[in-house]
């Protein structure tokens, strides 16, 4: 995001971690205008069902323009349905090409509870190593947590839940007030 375009709207950390056979989504409730904080409790962290499908997305950025690309996520996930990977290029593609979808400002991490994946508009569809992602002000913080973690006996949604702490404690942009989504390696 260029500086200049961008009003100084802060304040969101989204981290996908895949465990065990589960993929947990966490995600603060913080957004921040400068220094001052806007919200406390903001839900960042959905559960989507296009035809029948269970996903679960958190997203970064622009409220508004994260809600226009999960509706466009979801019809393409009815179009290619249980093809998370492809709905999310075919989304990213249109992402990049699209002269209104490129002004969007958001991240997405989302998940179908196999594949765990970060969608940006430079037309990225990245799946991460090790099973974290992170995205948003504070997920560079998360992500480094919840890489020291992950190896550790903790189920996945205690790693997550640790790492989003330990975010939370450093960067003035996120903060405690977590919602967490859940989704099972068999889609359940």
């Amino acid at each position: 995001m260029r500086e200049p375009d961008f009003p100084g709207w802060h304040g969101t950390t989204i981290l996908g971690v895949a465990k065990g056979g589960e993929v947990v989504v966490a995600g603060d409730g913080q957004v921040s205008l400068g220094q001052t904080v806007i919200k406390a409790g903001a839900r960042k962290v959905r559960r989507l069902a296009p035809g029948g499908q269970e996903i679960v997305a958190g997203f970064a950025g622009s409220t508004a323009d994260a809600f226009a690309l999960l509706e466009r996520l979801e019809k393409k996930l009815e179009a290619a349905p249980g093809q998370l990977a492809r709905a999310a290029v075919e989304l990213a593609k249109d992402w990049r090409t699209d002269r209104y979808l490129q002004k969007l400002e958001a991240m997405l991490i989302v998940t179908d509870g196999r594949t765990l994946l970060v969608v940006t508009g430079a037309g990225d569809v990245l799946e991460p190593e090790g099973g974290v992602a992170a995205i948003g002000s504070g997920g560079m913080y998360a992500l480094a947590a919840a890489r020291a973690l992950i190896d550790s006996d903790l189920p996945a949604e205690a790693v997550a839940r640790r790492a989003m702490a330990i975010a939370a404690e450093i960067c003035v942009y996120t903060n405690g007030n977590l919602v967490i989504e859940r989704i099972g390696g068999g889609g359940g």
